[in-house]
């Protein structure tokens, strides 16, 4: 039985594939597994049998034979156990790869939202270029360590796993901004993780959510 994914009735990014259901679109296709998507609007994700399944009233949830989950991350280890693309077999590097997973939305994620979001809450607010100021220093501390960590090299551990996946899908949301200019190693890690079929596949699966309202 092919798994369900709950997920945004469209794309509420205008297309640009930064809803949390990606990260999940994307694993599902690096393991060669189908799945069918259950699309919600904004009312529905606050409905009873919404909350049933994401009980803060999120995207995405994931069900398969009686399973349900939420949150993207645990999703995304979840489809990767059997996947030794996403989880290598060696228990040593799938350990690391693990730890990378949770970097990604524990450690970097958290100050790349921050600075993401603060143009759109803070707009007109008196704080508004002080507090900017302190977001991208953090931020910047955050790229810094992670790029001295890559380094030269095309993936976090020599080979691509699920934190990368994360990682990449993580970064993405500010891959535009200004300040991506500074860190080149970085910016040329998103596109080799863009460039892979399977983030190509899952792009196109969410873009289409837009095209199908337009």
């Amino acid at each position: 039985m092919e798994p369900f994914l709950s997920v945004f009735d469209s794309s509420p990014d205008g297309g640009r594939g930064l809803a949390r259901d990606m990260p999940v679109r994307w694993a599902l296709e690096e393991a060669g597994r189908p799945y069918q998507v259950r699309r919600l609007s904004f009312a529905a994700l606050k409905e009873p049998e919404h909350l049933a399944r994401q009980p803060f009233g999120q995207i995405p949830a994931y069900e398969e034979d009686g399973l349900v989950l939420f949150e993207s991350g645990a999703i995304v280890l979840h489809v990767a156990e059997g996947c030794p693309t996403l989880l290598p077999t060696d228990r040593a590097a799938r350990a690391r790869a693990i730890t990378w997973v949770f970097a990604a939305v524990n450690t970097v994620e958290p100050p790349v939202w921050d600075y993401d979001m603060a143009g759109f809450f803070d707009r007109g607010r008196p704080w508004q270029h002080e507090r900017a100021a302190v977001l991208e220093a953090a931020l910047r501390t955050r790229l810094g360590q992670l790029a001295q960590h890559l380094g030269d090299a095309e993936w976090l551990e020599g080979t691509f796993t699920a934190g990368d996946l994360m990682m990449i899908c993580v970064l993405r949301r500010i891959e535009d901004a200004p300040l991506m200019a500074d860190y080149p190693a970085l910016a040329a890690y998103i596109r080799r993780g863009e460039a892979r079929p399977a983030f190509q596949r899952a792009f196109a699966a969410q873009r289409a959510l837009l095209d199908a309202k337009a």
